[in-house]
């Protein structure tokens, strides 16, 4: 975990060097972060996201009857996640019509750079 912490470090230490942010600049991303932060945690929506994760590709009832969430929450979160980026929404035509969800890119590596975050604040180490 040392290690994942001192390659962020070095990271944003190396775009600091090279960009010349200003303070302006500093202060949209920190808003941008905070919406971000805003939007993950809220219930739910981390949850989808590591289901898609290690699923692939969902469909809405099995990704309601894995979560146990009601399908008017899940609608909602899903079409938040989407809008967002997180997510993308596929139709396979029928008969049956069914929609199934996957990952975009920002999804997948929102995923995978909350793991070290979330197991470094569980306390486990």
């Amino acid at each position: 975990m040392e290690q994942t912490i001192r390659g962020i470090e070095d990271t944003v230490k190396r775009i600091l060097e090279n960009q010349k942010l200003t303070l302006q600049d500093l202060k949209d991303v920190i808003q941008s972060l905070e919406q971000s932060f805003n939007l993950l945690s809220q219930k739910w929506n981390l949850e989808i996201l590591y289901t898609l994760f290690l699923k692939s590709t969902v469909g809405f009832s099995e990704l309601k009857k894995i979560l146990g969430v009601n399908s008017r929450t899940l609608s909602d979160k899903l079409k938040t996640l989407k809008q967002h980026g997180y997510l993308q929404r596929l139709i396979e035509q029928g008969p049956p019509l069914r929609v199934k969800y996957s990952l975009t890119t920002r999804g997948r590596n929102t995923v995978l750079l909350a793991l070290p975050l979330i197991y470094y604040s569980s306390g486990t180490r």
